[in-house]
């Protein structure tokens, strides 16, 4: 949660343009252990998840999905350590809508779990499998866990590309068998903001208001995030979402990019420690082995790191040149020099290494950093630029 809105300079055109935002603070629901491991190369041991859910923990996650146990031994020891924890958040696990699924979970004592069922045509044509036996699938399954102690959300797999009358029946029919929550999920990334938007109001008024929803988006046409954010304001009180927005194919939203946009732009609370976004992004890369491009938002390497003169020239004045403090998200600030840097690029290098450098040396050391960049290709390091200082005299 941000405390501090003074460390956000976003202006006021977003206040003007906004109908007024909803402030119930929004749950965020973790699925890096078992939707990001999907990842195509990414192996995560029961140990490293473990590691990874205690970072999610301490980071104010509201909920972590643990795995699906019948995955794997692996899957089950990790559900196992996760779940012995101890940790604030709560624990969910994960289950097709399979006896033998919902089973494993009781013997785990996992006392809350997603239960999942396709249910557009596309799906259940592809596993010859007609609505009606998928619907008797649905009840059985969530009637056996919620019977057993479980709390059921109910997730229809490709909800977005569902017919409407038969998404419709799927959740009544979820909810009618001891499903306490749902959660809308556009598993292939299709919806744009204003159907995720459209789709939760109509679920949230089909089940009358009292049942929470949960939307879980994927990112194939880079809206991952904007459609959680549409499906906040439309009424969803849980975002299902990945630490990097890792998973398949373009992967799911990104649990850290959507706290910032809903807390920053929206106003809308989480109780995500965002100070904390970075060490988290950094522990998920590196057990993932999912290195992220320095550009990205909140968590990229590069985002607050300066190599354009122009910029440089400002770089005593955070709020000209960036959106947001880069305290609030547990950054540092520097400046690089390289082919793009200016004369004030010089100054604050040279006063951050404690080197004498004049101003009137300042345009031919200029030179000589450009000239290296460009040969390089790349930036100038500290020793390049000690050593071209040194030789300058």
């Amino acid at each position: 949660m941000i405390g501090d809105r003074s460390k956000i300079w976003t202006g006021t055109l977003n206040e003007q343009a906004l109908d007024p935002q909803p402030h119930r603070v929004v749950g965020l629901y973790d699925t890096t252990l078992r939707d990001g491991e999907q990842s195509v190369g990414v192996v995560l041991s029961p140990e490293d998840k473990l590691e990874i859910a205690r970072a999610l923990d301490a980071a104010g996650i509201d909920r972590i999905e643990a795995g699906f146990p019948r995955v794997s031994a692996d899957d089950w020891r990790a559900v196992e350590l996760v779940s012995g924890a101890g940790l604030r958040a709560e624990v969910w696990g994960f289950s097709r809508a399979v006896q033998a699924d919902v089973e494993a979970l009781v013997e785990l004592g996992v006392p809350a779990s997603v239960i999942e069922s396709p249910i557009s045509d596309a799906k259940l044509a592809a596993l010859r499998v007609s609505r009606e036996t998928m619907l008797e699938r649905i009840r059985k399954a969530v009637s056996f866990a919620a019977a057993a102690g479980i709390r059921v959300a109910f997730f229809g797999v490709d909800s977005s590309r569902a017919e409407l009358g038969f998404y419709r029946q799927a959740y009544e029919a979820a909810v009618e068998a001891g499903a306490a929550e749902v959660v809308v999920v556009d598993t292939i990334g299709i919806a744009t903001p204003e159907a995720a938007a459209y789709l939760v109001g109509q679920t949230v008024d089909w089940l009358g208001g009292e049942i929470p929803v949960h939307w879980h988006g994927h990112d194939d046409f880079g809206l991952g995030t904007a459609a959680a954010v549409a499906a906040v304001q439309a009424g969803a009180t849980w975002v299902q979402g990945t630490i990097n927005g890792m998973g398949e194919r373009a992967g799911n939203a990104d649990l850290i990019e959507v706290a910032l946009a809903l807390e920053a732009l929206y106003g809308i609370p989480t109780r995500l420690d965002l100070t904390q976004a970075r060490t988290l992004s950094q522990l998920v890369q590196e057990r993932a082995g999912t290195p992220l491009p320095s550009w990205k938002a909140v968590t990229g390497d590069a985002l607050f790191t300066r190599e354009s003169g122009a910029v440089a020239a400002q770089f005593h004045d955070p709020p000209a040149i960036e959106p947001y403090s880069s305290e609030l998200v547990g950054a540092t600030r520097g400046i690089v020099l390289g082919k793009k840097s200016g004369i004030d690029s010089i100054r604050i290098a040279a006063e951050r290494l404690g080197l004498d450098v004049t101003e009137e040396r300042r345009a031919e050391l200029l030179a000589a950093v450009k000239q290296l960049g460009t040969d390089k290709g790349g930036l100038v390091s500290d020793e390049e630029f000690t050593a071209l200082v040194e030789q300058a005299h």
